[in-house]
């Protein structure tokens, strides 16, 4: 009887440990597709890491190349030098938006691209100040002549006498006006040192005549007078250098630091002879008119440019000091007169303006440049009749590009106070060698 019962608990083990090594085995076929699970999640999800990354890059050169081509045309437009027809820029901006949109590189130009003045240098605006905004290129010569006209005219009114009651006068009134012209012709050379260094000399050559219209003082007689005085020769020599400071871009304003040096070899006031001239007064007239000043001075200056669209805006600030002269003596008819140690004032000066690309040929600016020139001293003290002096001038300048790359400049400068040149007319033409 027991072995029946035996056979079937035998059986039964037998099927039990069939079922356990099934189990077995579907447990560790699951556990083995498990881990395979794991693996092919990892692999999908370094490929999607490597997929950003790689779209990171290329939104990267895309943007860069975007940023160059904004760059290209903004200085484009504002210089007018080598700027591209309008719309061709077009089909650039086409290509960008398209690799952008599809994850692609952005396609890359073929061949050599022309030269453009990348070389974070400012963008040019016609000139209308003394100190040019663009530095020449580094290695290249710029002979820049040009010729300047100026035009002023004064009145002066003295009385003398005395008064009994007011409003009448008893005495001589001495009416006086001046007019006077001047040409200056000069001769500019540039060289580029660096990119960010130039080095200038400018020659000019001086013509003045001065037309003096007055009523003897102590006559009463009411016939005027016409006294005529020129002179010409060669001017004072100036010798500048330049420096860009920083970079610049579209965004960023770029400073330019300058020095110049404006020598004394034009003939000046204290060379040439004073007489009496009947209707003259404090001293009389000079007999031949000075072409130079006179003093040896140096003038440090900050120039700033500030791109916008479609616009440059500019100005600038500087310092004059003439350096004093010794024993300084004035010739008269009777001989030379002592006058002592002379120092002119201190000059402080500052511009601003805005410069505006017309088409790719021309351009213009406008601008205000104010000088505050100081008061005279002799021997240490402040000369009779020296006052500080306030010159204002509004400028306006074009530009224009001839078809063979030659370059014409115009400015017109009108005086806002009195004590500065009604008109003023300055011709350049910068060539480049």
């Amino acid at each position: 009887m027991k072995t029946p019962v035996s056979a079937s608990a035998a059986i039964m083990g037998h099927g039990l440990a069939g079922a356990l090594l099934v189990l077995g085995g579907s447990a560790a076929q699951a556990a083995d597709d498990g881990a395979g699970s794991v693996s092919r999640l990892q692999e999908q999800v370094d490929e999607q890491a490597e997929q950003i990354r790689q779209l990171k890059e290329s939104l990267l050169r895309q943007n860069l190349a975007i940023n160059e081509l904004q760059r290209m045309v903004q200085i484009d437009r504002i210089t007018g030098r080598g700027a591209a027809p309008a719309g061709s820029y077009a089909p650039r901006r086409e290509q960008l938006a398209q690799a952008s949109q599809q994850g692609e590189a952005p396609p890359q130009p073929v061949g050599q691209a022309p030269e453009q003045p990348a070389d974070s240098r400012p963008p040019e605006v016609a000139p209308i100040f003394e100190q040019p905004g663009v530095l020449t290129p580094r290695g290249k010569w710029i002979v820049e002549p040009s010729l300047q006209y100026s035009y002023s005219s004064s009145n002066r009114i003295a009385l003398i006498g005395y008064t009994i009651i007011p409003a009448i006068l008893i005495g001589l009134i001495d009416v006086r006006e001046v007019k006077s012209n001047s040409f200056v012709a000069a001769l500019t050379v540039r060289r580029g040192i660096t990119n960010r260094l130039e080095l200038e000399a400018k020659v000019p050559w001086v013509y003045r005549s001065d037309d003096t219209i007055s009523r003897e003082v102590f006559t009463g007689s009411a016939d005027e007078r016409v006294f005529d005085t020129t002179g010409s020769g060669l001017g004072d020599v100036e010798v500048t250098g330049r420096y860009q400071l920083n970079d610049g871009g579209v965004d960023s304003p770029y400073y330019i630091a300058s020095l110049r040096l404006k020598t004394r070899t034009g003939k000046d006031p204290f060379e040439v002879k004073t007489v009496f001239v009947p209707g003259a007064r404090e001293g009389g007239m000079q007999t031949e008119m000075p072409t130079g000043s006179g003093f040896y001075t140096l003038t440090p200056g900050l120039t700033v440019l500030i791109p916008s669209d479609p616009a440059v805006f500019f100005g600038g600030v500087s310092y004059q000091h003439s350096f004093k002269r010794g024993n300084v003596k004035t010739r008269r008819e009777g001989g030379s007169v002592l006058v002592g140690d002379v120092k002119p004032g201190p000059t402080f000066g500052f511009n601003f303006g805005m410069g505006l690309a017309l088409n790719e040929r021309s351009s213009f600016s406008i601008g205000y440049d104010h000088l505050s020139v100081g008061k005279v001293e002799v021997d240490g003290n402040t000369a009779p009749g020296s006052v500080r002096v306030q010159l204002g001038t509004l400028l306006l300048g074009y530009s224009y590009r001839t078809a063979n790359g030659q370059t014409l400049n115009l400015s017109l400068g009108a005086g806002l106070t009195t004590d500065t040149p009604d008109l003023q007319l300055t011709l350049r033409m910068p060539l480049t060698l």
